[in-house]
């Protein structure tokens, strides 16, 4: 997919010196519609993102997917010349992402002090494990330990067994949209309200410990702690995920009193609306294991299909619990292009997530998927700094780059 109309972001530089996951991701949203994103990658390994997750033929889908729509540059920031290379590039740049350890960008003499002198309308996106105060912000950070201080893991699962955390870079994912909308409020405070840049400090845990809810509110006036509930919810029922006839599964949500009749009519029970153990949400989750096993039984009697067209009958919520092969498969994901296919040098035809939110008149897109390391080091270094080939050849021979 490419679209000849410039994105909503076209014009703004960035200059993405991050690694894995969550500063990557910000550089990959602002990307996706139209920022110049220059990735820095160290020139003897690169991210370890390309090494990370799924391989095909050597090649990282991580890599191919964080990536994409971005300029890979290598260079040592941590060398002296390198330094000086990157003060440069930051110098023309709108935006930086780093998402180093507190105080490494200090230790090469390039924190914001030396960089904003240089650049004073600079927005600094600085990603971390806990922040760059605090008596942890120097503590190595990681999604895991964010998802397991925030609160998150120890409500998610089931009562009687151990706290779970996700599959995938959950924590760092939400704190990567907590990191771009910051961006942009920078940004507009720059050039809408003429504002200086500024320092944006996004941890890893508060973005997702805001995530889940009025849990410290609730603990703060009633002395509550939140606990786990695996898929029922605590606050209404029914809520569950339940097995069908032809060993699928069906996610049911009636947080709603209309909804919860129409449930009861779906599953041939309407006599359950007057009921005293079901009459009201109150009353349901008092008697949440009865009206669980009422439902599984109708479920394990009907296909998932069967179900599914029934409750549209209905007009009551449900969902089919999809893996990823019915999510390539199915309509409405399709009908939206939610799904697009990239042509790749090293993967070919490549199918991956389009850029979103849809807008009307300014589109993300998915131009390329993650280049070879190193790639635009010529186009950005030698065009974009105007460095010749000789100052090129002695930085590469130097290993700076």
């Amino acid at each position: 997919m490419t679209t000849d109309q410039p994105g909503p972001l076209d014009g703004l530089t960035v200059v993405e010196a991050g690694s894995m996951i969550s500063g990557p991701t910000v550089g990959r949203f602002l990307a996706d519609f139209g920022a110049d994103v220059i990735k820095i990658e160290h020139p003897e390994h690169g991210d370890h993102i390309r090494n990370f997750g799924t391989q095909k033929d050597g090649i990282g889908m991580w890599h191919k997917y964080l990536s994409r729509n971005k300029r890979s540059v290598t260079l040592d920031v941590s060398s002296e010349r390198g330094g000086t290379v990157f003060r440069d590039l930051v110098s023309e740049a709108d935006v930086l992402i780093e998402n180093f350890r507190p105080g490494t960008l200090e230790r090469w003499n390039l924190g914001w002090e030396t960089l904003s002198e240089e650049n004073p309308g600079l927005v600094m996106l600085r990603m971390s494990g806990y922040g760059q105060t605090g008596p942890y912000a120097e503590k190595p950070g990681f999604g895991t330990l964010a998802e397991a201080m925030s609160g998150f893991a120890y409500v998610n699962g089931f009562e009687d067994r151990e706290p779970l955390l996700p599959p995938t870079g959950l924590a760092d994912n939400i704190a990567a949209l907590y990191a771009t909308f910051s961006v942009m409020f920078a940004l507009y405070h720059r050039d809408v309200n003429g504002g200086s840049g500024q320092v944006v400090d996004v941890s890893l845990i508060e973005p997702i410990f805001n995530l889940i809810g009025p849990f410290p509110l609730s603990y703060d006036q009633t002395g509550e702690i939140a606990r786990r509930s695996g898929n029922r919810s605590t606050s209404s029922a029914p809520r569950n995920v339940y097995r069908t006839k032809d060993d699928r599964w069906v996610a049911l949500a009636a947080s709603a009193q209309p909804l919860a009749m129409r449930t009861f009519d779906a599953i041939g029970r309407p006599d359950l609306k007057d009921d005293p153990r079901f009459e009201d949400n109150e009353s349901r989750l008092e008697n949440v294991e009865e009206l669980d096993a009422i439902i599984q039984d109708w479920m394990a009697d009907h296909t998932r299909e069967e179900i599914l067209e029934t409750f549209e009958e209905h007009d009551a919520t449900i969902a089919p619990v999809y893996n990823v092969a019915d999510i390539m498969a199915d309509e409405h994901y399709r009908a939206r292009e939610a799904v697009v296919t990239v042509e790749d040098d090293d993967l070919g035809e490549a199918a991956v997530q389009n850029a979103i939110p849809k807008f009307s008149e300014t589109p993300g897109d998915v131009e390329y998927l993650g280049p070879d390391l190193g790639e635009h080091n010529e186009e950005v270094l030698g065009g974009d700094l105007a460095y010749d080939d000789e100052v090129l050849a002695e930085l590469e021979a130097e290993g700076v780059i």
